[in-house]
Parts: structure tokens; sequence; C-alpha cells
């Protein structure tokens, strides 16, 4: 019996080493290297100067919060309040332009009754 226990163990070091052929080397791929962003992202002073510059007759931004439209556009949403309001109950929405952000449709964020 000790001989069968010493060859079992010896066969299978034996097979174990047979037919192995050596890992393939993976291909290399190419990292992404992170762009830097062309435009720092809007604050509240950001947005209300350029609300006030789009928006010359309008009430001045008291209050603005912009959060990114991540996968779905690359401006920013812009909720904001006008005057003596605390709350923000207006949206625009900020897009990159000329080098700054520009409103992305003043027309409809400017127009009387718009607030």
């Amino acid at each position: 019996m000790t001989k069968l226990a010493l060859l079992i163990p010896a066969l299978a070091l034996a097979l174990v080493g047979c037919g192995e052929e050596p890992a393939p080397v993976p291909a290399p791929t190419a990292t992404p290297t992170p762009t830097e962003p062309s435009l720092p992202a809007p604050d509240q002073a950001k947005f209300t100067e350029v609300f006030a510059a789009a928006c010359p007759e309008a009430e001045p931004v008291s209050t603005a919060l912009c959060r990114s439209q991540g996968l779905q556009g690359n401006g920013f949403v812009c909720d904001y309040g006008l005057g003596n309001d605390e709350y923000r109950r207006n949206t625009a929405v900020l897009v990159p332009g000329e080098g700054d952000w520009t409103l992305d449709s003043p027309e409809t964020v400017c127009a009387p009754g718009a607030e």
C-alpha cells in the first residue's frame, strides 16, 4: 500500500506538468486620456452674469443652482429665483458658446411672464 501511496502523487505531478501551454500575452489596450473641460462648471455668480447679459430687462437673479445635464447633453440646467424671491422657481439651460456659457433659448427665458 505504501508503494501505491507514493505512486499516486508522483503520477499526479507528472500529469500536471504535461500539456500545459504558456498563457497568451494579453494585447495592450489603449488607455483613454482624460480630457480637460473647456469651460468650468457655472456657479451662481456665472449664471447671474450670463442671465443679466442675455436678459437686461429682467429682475436680477437672487439665487441659482446649476447641475450638469449628464448624458443628456453638454450643458447645465440652472434653477433660479429673481428679485426678492428666495426660491428657485425658474429654469434655464446654459450651453457652451464662444468661449463662455450662454443661455440655450434666451427668447423663451427672457420673455415677459416667463419668470
